[in-house]
């Protein structure tokens, strides 16, 4: 079965050429990197808990997240200096691929009540969902989830423009509102390369010579 990676650079590269007709093939875009980040309140302040939701996105990345703490102490908020409030974890390479694939075949139609989504960008090409629930992630044991935890993702790509970028997710697999979504079949196989025809040798006089006598 094809990778997210082998489809970007096999089939998904030659759609938006012929889409957009970038003047050089650098200019097209692709994914760059995945945020995915946790803003934890009431959590922040039990270490059972904050201890959970770190093997949950540990479980749902897979790769460990970094703790982010508070740089300045607010007594409004009831916050000290350096209290952690959050976590984060950065995708890049083949997780960032591995990642993507899963979040748009498994997670999104988990989601109650889905119908796509939105079609807006930040305006340089990142696109950012928030989500409510953690728990439609197939990586995670339901049974052992104590509270329900949302969180925001961000795809970071190189495109310049907003249209650009609602592109590229959408033949990568992201489900968008009154957008036609990019189906991949399951025994769909890696296109075999096209072998080289091995060339006729050329008989020289010496051998004609040799076969006439």
């Amino acid at each position: 079965m094809q990778t997210l990676k082998e489809r970007y650079n096999q089939q998904i590269r030659e759609k938006l050429q012929e889409k957009f007709q970038y003047s050089n093939c650098m200019k097209i875009p692709k994914l760059k990197k995945i945020v995915i980040s946790m803003g934890l309140a009431e959590a922040s302040k039990d270490k059972n808990a904050m201890q959970d939701h770190i093997e949950e996105l540990t479980l749902i990345s897979g790769q460990k997240p970094k703790v982010t703490k508070a740089k300045k102490a607010i007594s409004n908020f009831k916050l000290k200096q350096n209290q952690p409030i959050g976590m984060m974890v950065t995708l890049r390479g083949e997780r960032m691929y591995d990642f993507m694939e899963r979040f748009c075949t498994i997670a999104c139609p988990r989601i109650r009540d889905f119908r796509g989504f939105h079609k807006k960008c930040d305006g340089q090409g990142n696109y950012s969902v928030g989500l409510e629930d953690q728990q439609i992630f197939a990586e995670l044991n339901l049974d052992k989830v104590k509270r329900s935890q949302g969180m925001n993702i961000t795809f970071v790509t190189t495109a310049e423009k907003d249209e650009d970028c609602i592109e590229l997710l959408r033949l990568m697999g992201m489900p968008f509102k009154d957008l036609p979504v990019e189906i991949v079949k399951a025994n769909e196989a890696v296109p075999p390369k096209k072998k080289k025809e091995a060339k006729p040798k050329k008989t020289t006089t010496k051998t004609k010579k040799v076969e006439e006598k």
